[in-house]
């Protein structure tokens, strides 16, 4: 399972807000929904997130062995 713990940690730090991902960058309000119930996003999601907050993968997602 993916959990996207790290990411609103790595939003934190880097000061960008959820209202900005969605108002400045056109993130899908629906996209974060789902990150935070640890579904299922594209790789293209994480791949403009990664890119956004200038950060590696493993700063916005951790796979949980369950």
């Amino acid at each position: 399972m993916i959990v996207y713990d790290k990411l609103w940690e790595t939003m934190r730090n880097k000061g960008i807000t959820q209202y900005k991902l969605i108002n400045d960058y056109h993130i899908s309000a629906g996209q974060l929904s789902r990150m935070r119930a640890n579904a299922n996003v594209s790789t293209h999601t994480l791949d403009t997130l990664c890119r956004i907050l200038d950060c590696r993968i493993e700063d916005i997602a951790t796979f949980v062995d369950k």
